[in-house]
């Protein structure tokens, strides 16, 4: 009888060992839980909070903008000093920064269509040329730049019919992955990765030139906001008449309040020699409608950026008309 209570006191203590084992398990599983979710409430917020500053940082932006505009609605130039200029935005408990830019100034990959009708969309060979002629600039194959602008303007176009160069439904249906070309303008410029022949070689060299803005128009630069450095997007216009050395060398005798008019930069230094046809003039303006602002904001261990992109014109025909809005905004570091 007493070793069968000993042995029954010893299950009962291996009962209670084994369920108070149990218990911490669980409390442990609970506190690690209520830790994460801590973690993840206070991620939230903080992410919120940085969001509502880039929210405002766009507000002064925007106010930004309308006084450059309105400064002379004909142009714009960088008096100001405000073109790549980080402004530090004063924030409670964390710091960030604002930096506007000139969108204009980049090759619109949707400019190698036009809208014939809503939605539908026709090749513009012309682009196409000028795509082909930077690629070529930049260091591409003259071969291989003439069939990726090809392929990328296939890839716009509403049709499924193969253009000069181009490629279709047939070729990316042989693909891995067996996918088709999207026959829509682009949201972003990593759409271009999926265009055949673009290599992720190509893809990085091309990528600073580029940009996809929400309209299917031929480019408009603003010759007054080009650094010497991006004299390849100039050279480009006119497909083997104009040197970058020459487009370069426009830019650089840039006068300090900015070229007048398109016409006046076409009649300095080395480009008067040229007599680019009206629609490509016009190509090199003076003045822009698209501008990208960059926010960063960094809240403690956390660290936001947005890329929006703003109409000047506010969606007017002309600078002026109304006020500039956002009409587009990404979060996070772009690829």
């Amino acid at each position: 009888m007493t070793g069968r209570r000993s042995d029954e006191r010893g299950a009962a203590l291996l009962s209670v060992l084994l369920l108070v084992s149990v218990m911490a398990v669980i409390a442990a599983t609970a506190l690690d839980r209520l830790t994460l979710a801590t973690r993840i409430a206070g991620s939230v917020a903080t992410v919120d909070q940085g969001r509502a500053f880039a929210f405002a940082a766009e507000e002064i932006a925007l106010r930004r903008v309308a006084d450059l505009v309105g400064r002379d609605k004909a142009k714009l130039t960088l008096v100001g000093d405000w073109l790549g200029r980080d402004f530090t935005l004063p924030l409670p408990g964390g710091h960030g920064t604002a930096r506007l830019s000139d969108a204009n100034n980049c090759f619109n990959l949707n400019s190698l269509v036009a809208e014939t009708a809503p939605g539908r969309f026709s090749q513009r060979p012309g682009a196409t040329g000028q795509f082909a002629e930077l690629m070529t600039l930049l260091g591409v194959g003259a071969d291989e730049a003439r069939m990726i602008a090809g392929a990328t303007a296939d890839w716009l176009d509403s049709d499924s019919i193969d253009g000069p160069l181009g490629a279709e439904d047939g070729v990316y249906r042989s693909l891995p992955g067996s996918y088709l070309p999207a026959n829509r303008t682009m949201v972003d410029i990593s759409e271009l990765r999926a265009v055949r022949g673009v290599t992720p070689g190509i893809y990085g060299r091309l990528r600073p030139w580029l940009c996809t803005l929400p309209v299917a128009e031929p480019v408009k630069l603003n010759v007054n906001t080009l650094s010497p450095a991006q004299a390849p997007l100039v050279a480009m216009l006119l497909p083997g008449q104009l040197s970058v050395a020459d487009a370069r060398a426009a830019l650089v005798a840039r006068p300090v309040g900015g070229y007048g008019s398109s016409v006046r930069f076409w009649q300095s230094g080395p480009l008067a020699r040229l007599t680019p046809p009206d629609d490509v003039a016009g190509q090199a303006g003076v003045a822009s409608r698209w501008l990208a602002l960059t926010t960063e904001v960094t809240m403690g261990d956390g660290f936001l950026t947005a890329d929006s992109l703003i109409d000047a014109y506010g969606g007017a025909p002309a600078a002026g008309a109304a006020r500039p809005v956002i009409v587009r905004r990404d979060w996070g570091e772009a690829d």
